[in-house]
């Protein structure tokens, strides 16, 4: 799965979005609404690291997503 499916499903994504990134609300996740940059900007803001950190989380979401398995890791927090 790509992101744009992902993005296209956001709604029943946010359950495994919540799973992988806990600190994110349902607020932030609301906000985001499948937008890819967005989740990246608020893990980045919720969990201190850098965007290529957060970058490499959500391409590890997607791949995750693609197999159908859940979550590797819980986001490390500062």
């Amino acid at each position: 799965m790509n992101w744009d499916e992902i993005a296209g499903k956001w709604k029943q994504s946010v359950g495994k979005a919540k799973e992988k990134w806990g600190k994110l609300t349902d607020d932030d996740l609301t906000a985001i609404n499948g937008k890819r940059d967005q989740l990246v900007g608020k893990i980045q803001e919720r969990y201190g690291i850098a965007k290529e950190a957060a970058e490499k989380q959500v391409d590890e979401f997607t791949r995750s997503y693609d197999l159908g398995e859940p979550p590797r890791t819980k986001a490390k927090s500062s």
